[in-house]
């Protein structure tokens, strides 16, 4: 595996995590004015950009919806966000140069092999790195008191993925995947989820960061004759790989994880996504029985139809109330350490009808995790 960023191994950067974990260095940055400014690497073009864009489209309707009426103990909500395209160096760079704007907290990166990138730096500046969008273990163990996360972890994805395959009898599972930090993770948890049942993957087969070149991985993966592949990877190669298999005589079905980005996927399949099963981590953004919800919704219709309700834009609206009651939560001047403190204090409580569970030894506010499935006519069914 490559090292997370160009100088710092992954020995080293274990250690530092957990160093930092056990000194408890004090925190005591506090924002000045009447502004809290998050700062978000986030891939904004390219091949996951619907993930970015969406994320913080959702992200931002909340934090308008929180500043129009007053911030939170008089305080604005802001994010500066900028574009790493999905690239480990790029997002090491934009981090530093956060940092070094003094950005009250980190918030919002998109995905593994970026989140991996900075997340030395974070700690380094003693800068808290909050709700992630990836599961990846590698982001939560050793545990650190600067990060939290809002998603249930890849791990807690593909067991409930093997679970539902295994039940209806299909035991011969392949996985593509991304030649990556990413790509491993979810490899990992398949691979685990397997084990306990005494199986293993049938196949395996990868494909590059941003690219959709899967014409070898196909062949590899058609030539075992799976009863489905799970895919981790981001869309545009996941529906790459999906049209190929297809056209090359493959009938199974195809699974994949949440980063996937599920509107993204469907947008890209249309006809062709019919029946392609998407584990989810939030809760069905077009289904109004849970709360938080019609809360989405409603933000969205008062502030004009601007942001598209997806899943993407859904975990951005909803870590963004996490951080919003966090801040709440640290009293009236918030420094680094009553924000962590205010995160903490979350404990059990409800979200609109979504649990989470924060504390100061459990920084994984969910394990929530469900099935959808993609219609062809580029909806998703829960």
């Amino acid at each position: 595996m490559k090292s997370v960023t160009p100088t710092l191994n992954r020995r080293r950067f274990t250690a530092l995590v957990a160093g930092t974990a056990l000194t408890g260095a004090p925190l005591v940055q506090a924002q000045s004015g009447s502004r809290i400014v998050l700062g978000q690497s986030a891939a904004l073009t390219g091949a996951a950009a619907q993930l970015g864009v969406q994320f913080h489209a959702g992200a931002k309707l909340h934090f308008d919806a929180v500043n129009a009426a007053g911030g939170v103990n008089g305080q604005r909500i802001e994010i500066v966000n900028l574009d790493d395209g999905y690239e480990p160096d790029r997002c090491a760079e934009n981090t530093r140069k956060l940092i070094k704007d003094d950005v009250f907290a980190l918030f919002g990166y998109i995905g593994t092999p970026t989140s991996l990138a900075a997340l030395p730096l974070a700690i380094q500046a003693q800068t808290p790195f909050i709700a992630p969008f990836t599961g990846a273990m590698g982001l939560r163990q050793p545990f650190n008191k600067l990060v939290f996360h809002l998603r249930a972890s890849y791990n807690d994805e593909t067991a409930l993925i093997v679970r539902q395959l295994t039940n209806l009898g299909l035991n011969k599972i392949a996985v593509f995947h991304q030649n990556d930090s990413y790509g491993k993770a979810g490899l990992d948890g398949v691979t685990a989820a397997l084990a306990t049942r005494n199986l293993k993957p049938v196949a395996t087969a990868t494909v590059e960061r941003n690219s959709v070149d899967v014409a070898q991985a196909v062949a590899t993966i058609n030539a075992a004759k799976p009863d489905a592949v799970v895919q981790i990877s981001a869309y545009k190669s996941c529906a790459a790989y999906i049209r190929a298999a297809k056209a090359a005589g493959y009938g199974g079905t195809f699974y994949n994880v949440s980063f996937v980005g599920t509107q993204a996927l469907a947008d890209e399949l249309g006809k062709d996504g019919a029946g392609v099963v998407v584990s989810q981590v939030v809760p069905n953004p077009f289904s109004t029985t849970r709360p938080i919800t019609r809360e989405f919704l409603d933000v969205i219709a008062k502030g004009g139809n601007k942001v598209q309700p997806n899943f993407s834009s859904m975990e951005g609206f909803m870590a963004a109330r996490m951080v919003t009651e966090g801040i709440r939560r640290a009293g009236g001047r918030v420094t680094r350490d009553s924000f962590i403190g205010g995160l903490e204090a979350i404990g059990d409580m409800s979200m609109g009808g979504f649990n989470l569970s924060l504390s100061s030894t459990d920084h994984v506010a969910s394990s929530f995790a469900e099935l959808s499935m993609l219609t062809g006519d580029g909806k998703v069914r829960t």
